[in-house]
Order: C-alpha cells, then sequence, then structure tokens
C-alpha cells in the first residue's frame, strides 16, 4: 500500500479548538497537515466555549483557517457546568467520524474536556503545547494543564524545560516529542500583513497621536480575574498605568471583562482619555501591528509574553509567576506582578534604553506545525506502511 493510499485509510485527525488563542494554535497545523505527503485528514471541532460571530470570522480570514466542520455551540457558563457540556456534545462527534486521534492544544476547558473524552474511548490524544507550569493551582488553566498532560498520549512541548516538568509529574521521556512553538509559527507567517497602528487606532475613530509622542507608545492588555475582578486590585492597576501613561503614552486594548468591571467599579475616571487610548477587543492582525510598533507591552497574557519575545519588544507581565518561564530566561519578559516600585522602575529602563532585549528561543523558527505533522503520520499510519524489522543474524 503506498503512502497515499495509507491516508485514505487513516481515520481523520479530529483538531479541537474552543478559544481565541487556541485558533492561533491550530491554524499552521492545519496547514503543516494539508501540506504533507500525503495529506493528513482533518475535522476542525469548534466546541464554541468562547464565540464572538463577529472576532471569529476576522480570525479565520486572517489566519487563513478553514471554517470549522462541526461547531458545538457550548457557550459560556461556570468551569464545571461549561466542561461537562463540551464532554457531553463531543462524545457523539467520536462515535460518528471513527478519528485516528483527537489533536487539542493549549489549556481552556475544551483542551481537557475532549482529551477526556477520547481517552476513555480508548482514542490516542495529542497535545500541544504540553508541560507549561506555573505552579499556581489556583489558575483554571493550570488544573487544565496538569490532567491533560497526563492521560494524553503524544505531548509536543514548545521549550526543552517542560520536560523536565512533565518528568516530575511520572511522564516518560518517550510520550515527549520538542517540536517548537506554533504560535510563532502564526505571528511569522502574519507579520508582513500585521495592521498598522495608525490604521487600527483611525480604525476604532481613536485619538492616534498618541502615537507620536517622543517615548513611542506602550500596549496593554488585563483579563486575567486576579487583575481585574476585584475593585480594589483593579483600581491599583488603572493607578500604576496612570503613572505609566504620565511616562509613556498606553494603547490599552479592553477585554470585555475588564471593561465590564471597570464601569461597574466606576474606575473609568481614573483613565486619562489624553494618555491612555481604549480600545475595543482587536483582531489578531491588529494586535500585531500594535504590538510589533510599541516601545514596551504590559500584560497578563501567555501568548503575549511569547509573541514580544518573538518580536524583540519588552514586555513587562502583570503576574507573579509564568508558565513560559523561556520568556523570562531568554527572552523580552520581566515578571513585576502588581508591584508599583517594580513595574516604574522596568519603564524606565526601557524607556532609557536599557530594556531587557532577550534572543527568540530554540525552534521559534515558524516550522513546528511541520514537524508535529511529521510525527503524527509516522505515529498514526497504519502498521503496514511501517518498515519490517530487519531480523538479527
Amino acid at each position: 500500500m503506498n503512502d497515499a493510499a495509507a491516508a485514505v485509510r487513516l481515520g481523520p485527525v479530529i483538531c479541537v479548538v474552543g478559544a481565541r488563542p487556541n485558533f492561533m494554535k491550530m491554524a499552521p497545523i492545519l496547514r503543516a497537515m494539508k501540506s504533507h505527503v500525503p495529506p493528513i485528514p482533518v475535522l476542525l471541532v469548534h466546541t464554541g466555549q468562547h464565540y464572538d460571530k463577529d472576532m471569529s470570522d476576522r480570525l479565520f480570514e486572517e489566519l487563513d483557517l478553514p471554517r470549522p466542520d462541526i461547531n458545538l455551540e457550548v457557550g459560556s457558563a461556570t468551569h464545571a457546568v461549561q466542561t461537562a457540556e463540551v464532554m457531553r456534545r463531543f462524545e457523539p462527534v467520536l462515535d460518528g467520524h471513527n478519528p485516528s486521534c483527537v489533536l487539542v492544544v493549549g489549556d481552556v476547558n475544551s483542551t481537557l474536556a475532549c482529551t477526556l473524552v477520547a481517552v476513555k474511548k480508548g482514542i490516542p490524544v495529542a497535545h500541544v503545547e504540553a508541560g507549561l507550569r506555573s505552579y499556581d493551582r489556583s489558575m483554571p488553566e493550570e488544573i487544565n494543564r496538569i490532567l491533560t498532560d497526563q492521560i494524553a498520549d503524544r505531548l509536543y512541548t514548545t521549550e526543552r524545560s517542560a520536560l523536565g516538568n512533565l518528568g516530575l509529574e511520572g511522564i516518560p521521556a518517550e510520550r515527549v516529542w520538542f517540536v517548537g512553538n506554533v504560535m510563532i509559527d502564526s505571528l511569522l507567517a502574519s507579520k508582513p500583513r500585521a495592521r498598522s497602528a495608525r490604521d487600527t487606532l483611525v480604525g476604532c475613530q481613536a485619538d492616534a497621536s498618541v502615537l507620536e509622542h517622543a517615548s513611542g507608545y506602550g500596549v496593554v492588555t488585563l483579563h486575567r480575574p486576579s487583575n481585574v475582578d476585584q475593585p480594589d486590585t483593579l483600581r491599583e492597576m488603572l493607578e500604576i498605568l496612570g503613572e505609566v501613561a504620565a511616562k509613556v503614552p498606553l494603547v490599552f486594548a479592553l477585554h470585555p471583562r475588564t471593561r465590564n468591571n471597570i464601569q461597574r467599579f466606576n474606575l473609568l475616571g481614573l483613565v486619562d482619555p489624553a494618555k491612555m487610548v481604549l480600545l475595543p477587543p482587536q483582531g489578531y492582525l491588529e494586535m500585531l501591528g500594535l504590538m510589533a510598533g510599541a516601545s514596551l507591552v504590559l500584560t497578563d497574557s501567555g501568548g503575549l509574553q511569547e509573541e514580544t519575545t518573538a518580536l524583540g519588544v519588552p514586555c513587562l507581565t502583570l503576574r507573579e509567576n509564568t508558565e513560559r518561564p523561556i520568556t523570562v530566561e531568554q527572552g523580552t519578559n520581566i515578571l513585576v506582578g502588581r508591584n508599583r516600585d517594580a513595574i516604574i522602575h522596568q519603564v524606565d529602563e526601557i524607556l532609557a534604553g536599557r530594556g531587557k532585549h532577550g534572543r527568540v528561543p530554540e525552534l521559534w523558527d515558524g516550522h513546528a506545525a511541520e514537524r508535529i505533522a511529521a510525527d503524527l503520520w509516522q505515529w498514526l499510519k497504519p502498521p503496514s506502511q511501517l518498515p519490517t524489522p530487519q531480523l538479527a543474524h
């Protein structure tokens, strides 16, 4: 049987996306499986864990991502309800399509829910972005990461330190493959098409004059409950950002949760519109252009820590820990938490030209998805395609 015939025999790889960051991770994987020789059959399932029609439509177009074959339309709910509903709706998909494996990315509730269903039905699971650990179990994502890695069959890692994390949890090295970072695949493929910061601000009817400041401009994103869900904490963050904005104007792309809480806690008065431009959630190409042109980024996002390292833009992470330590050890990232003195000091260092430059980590080269596709084929193709073992004489 030739490779093309084997590909026909191979059941589809069910690829799961559930939230916005999953799209950036999955897009290059789908392209790599399509261009693999032979092509690897794929079924794209969107759980609908997070769904905004306008934003999703833009992401599909911007990332050259095919429309999902199946949308489970789960929607928002508590962690327990959402996880259970994904499991309930995903099981019939497995029953109806006889997949060769399920491929999940990242650490959202859909990642764990679909992994649980597949493993209990005896279907192999591959986890992309495995082994990342913040060692903070108060983060729901940390629980999803740990449990998914424990039961998945193939673990694809973005940095070498992930192997040590997995080893400490009793996971054998033969289940782990270091392939690089698919988020950077998307970034490098999309960077030539990134929208300029000026076009983004003008398109949002925002004041683009902040881009002309002598110190450049900074980009801010905040969305984690630990930073935005309590009025005292959110007030503290906005007051610190106000001090930063007195030194360098800020473009603040507001997560819906953050915008709602600013309004609910009556904190909008802490924002000086002449120094801090508030934007609605931005598309991928808009955020990429904003970050690429920025003097610095302040964020609590895991993905932005990686993207700023790849772009060489100094990043101040407004958290006490990170599951992406390579961005601190080798990249442009510095953990500052909500420490006002540390934040102001690092901003001053960056604006004085003494910011952290870092380097691009190993295998963040735009080809991680191709390595995943090549390994998936070797792992999944029918036994008749494997080399005949040579007997020792």
